[in-house]
């Protein structure tokens, strides 16, 4: 590709630039003497231009150079560059984002991942063939982005660039391009969570990790490169799950750095400022506890749960799991909300071993979205912030259900008083009508409509209220907060002190929401297709004929969309034109006859399965 004269020189001028900002002559020369330094002697070798190359490669500063032109070049989008391509996945993420000047930028690049010796036998996947792969999510200050899934193996290729937007917190000055000192102040971690999907689909948490990235503040340049070792999660998170390569730049780059010291600082005395919150709280927490006990003796006994460990084994008080949580217009209503968080799957927290006791683990919000699935609690929690974000009086209970079992759900109050309860993994609601101990015997008394026996606490973002009645039986609980004779509340001002968004360092950042990726007709049509043929060979095999009637199946779509708007809705409309079509449809001497059955996944031999039983 020939140049004129002009965009010539103004190219050798752009690489120029970077060699000088890149300090390239200090690092040759400290190749160069540590190579003679090396070397055993003029009398016994010479040190050629070719081996000196060698090293200089070796080393990674020409892949350092060629990186940094290339991304230069895509980010000023100059028209010389745009017809070649290039083979990593980060130039293809700029292109698609128009950097604003005016603001501040953070770049995130992945450059790989090593030692994932769990999967350190894993055969290379041949062309075409279905394999385990890794996704890394990323959030940061209301901003998510996730990687393209790669396949797993011990140095897996994760290879990718995300651009953070930095804005300012005050009111008023967000579009305002933000300084070295304000960024100081700016405890937001990157939080990475490393999702593995194996070949049926299923995926699993291998990692959750919350990395300070002001690290970037005092380099010179405003560019870094730093090693994170990843941790494994609940009974693994000490041991090591693999380690990936990170690069942070900003844009525009700094006028003038911060010295590391000033850096190192601030973090400590933010480490410093949290510890002593948290060392305050649980001082005050046993105090309660204290109090609580000495009501009644058998309190010792109820579910009054104050801490819980999330996946990477932090003990954090229950408050800290729920926030307000507004989900624009992904979500349009409370029901709807609750039907959304029932399609998240229930899975206990994996442990290795037997044994009946369950294994503790209450997930950060950003792991349960991009794992899919989590216990109970997990559903409870993100429950109750979305009902909170509608502007419901909500509570997240803890308590047991049939046979004892531990078990974690919603309540909400009406202004008139009523309670209703919220089955987070069924979206089912009960309302709640308690039995009066001291009504006569032939006295009318209601009868228990929800599954649940005992409450021992609730709590939401503000709140923790342990059920100190006679009784923590759920049937005969009144759930009347105001009442210190029935609820002991704990101090909101000790809560907020740990639990409000931005007063500790450790508290894991709000992620929103995303709209879904996912093409739902595409999908449904799909999935059909892979129903028939799934029906066409059971029926094959039983010496049975198949014809398709397309007409009804259209006809079909209708019914299944009112069960979908009943279960989100809770009404149920279009059943007389569906029975009217039907009728329509089916031949005289025929008979109609149909089932719906829902499911929490796509995986249609599952589903036919579940149809034949």
């Amino acid at each position: 590709m020939s140049l004129p004269p002009q965009k010539a020189s103004e190219l050798k001028q752009i690489i120029h630039n970077h060699l000088l900002q890149m300090d390239i002559h200090g690092k040759i020369r400290d190749v160069l003497a540590e190579s003679v330094r090396d070397d055993p002697g003029p009398a016994q070798r010479a040190l050629s231009e070719t081996d000196f190359l060698h090293t200089l490669h070796r080393r990674g500063i020409i892949d350092d150079v060629m990186k940094d032109l290339h991304f230069t070049q895509e980010a000023t989008t100059r028209p010389e560059t745009t017809s070649r391509p290039e083979p990593a996945a980060h130039p293809v993420e700029l292109k698609k984002t128009s950097i604003d000047p005016s603001r501040r930028c953070l770049y995130l690049q992945v450059l790989g991942g090593k030692a994932f010796l769990e999967h350190l036998q894993e055969p290379e996947p041949l062309p075409g063939q279905v394999c385990s792969t890794f996704t890394l999510y990323l959030h940061f200050r209301n901003q998510r982005f996730r990687s393209r899934p790669v396949p797993c193996a011990c140095e897996p290729d994760l290879k990718e660039g995300f651009l953070f937007q930095i804005h300012k917190d005050a009111a008023g000055e967000g579009s305002k391009m933000v300084d070295a000192t304000g960024m100081l102040s700016m405890c937001d971690p990157v939080h990475l969570v490393l999702i593995k999907t194996d070949t049926s689909g299923e995926t699993a948490l291998v990692s959750s990790y919350f990395l300070d990235w002001r690290a970037v503040l005092s380099s010179p340049g405003g560019k870094t490169c730093i090693a994170v070792e990843l941790m494994g999660v609940g009974s693994e998170c000490k041991l090591p799950a693999g380690v990936l390569t990170l690069s942070l730049e900003l844009f525009p780059p700094l006028s003038e750095t911060l010295s590391r010291d000033v850096v190192r600082t601030q973090q400590s005395l933010e480490r410093q400022r949290t510890a002593e919150k948290e060392r305050l709280f649980l001082v005050y927490a046993k105090q309660w506890w204290r109090e609580f006990l000495e009501i009644r003796p058998s309190h010792q006994s109820k579910l009054v749960k104050i801490f819980a460990q999330d996946e990477n084994g932090v003990n954090r008080p229950v408050c800290s799991y729920v926030r307000v949580l507004r989900a624009g217009r992904l979500l349009e209503s409370p029901r709807q909300a609750a039907c959304f968080v029932s399609l998240l799957a229930q899975q206990r927290a994996p442990v290795v071993g037997g044994g009946a006791g369950k294994q503790e683990q209450w997930c950060t919000l950003l792991a349960f979205l991009c794992t899919g699935k989590g216990d109970c609690e997990d559903h409870a929690a993100l429950l109750c912030s979305l009902l909170l974000g509608f502007g419901l009086d909500a509570y997240v209970c803890v308590g047991t259900k049939g046979r004892g079992t531990p078990h974690a759900w919603v309540l909400s109050r009406g202004a008139d008083g009523s309670v209703t309860f919220w089955e987070s993994l069924t979206a089912h609601r009960y309302l709640h009508r308690a039995v009066d101990p001291d009504a006569p015997p032939l006295a009318p008394q209601p009868r228990p409509s929800s599954p649940y026996r005992t409450v021992g606490c609730v709590f939401n973002h503000r709140c923790f209220l342990a059920n100190c009645q006679p009784s923590d039986a759920v049937e005969l609980s009144v759930f009347d907060f105001q009442n210190p004779s029935r609820w002991k509340a704990m101090s909101e001002e000790a809560l907020q002190s740990v639990c409000a968004p931005g007063s500790t360092a450790s508290l894991p950042p709000l992620p929103p929401l995303c709209a879904p990726s996912l093409d739902a007709a595409a999908a449904s049509n799909q999935l059909e297709l892979e129903m028939r043929r799934l029906v066409s060979e059971h029926r094959k095999d039983l010496d049975l004929a198949t014809v398709w009637d397309d007409h009804l199946s259209y006809l079909l779509s209708s019914a299944l969309w009112a069960y979908e708007l009943e279960r989100c809705a809770g009404v149920s409309c279009g059943n007389e034109e569906f029975q009217d079509a039907v009728r329509r449809a089916v031949p005289d001497g025929h008979t109609f006859k149909g089932f719906p059955i829902h499911f929490l996944h796509r995986n249609a031999r599952r589903a036919f399965s579940t149809c034949l039983r």
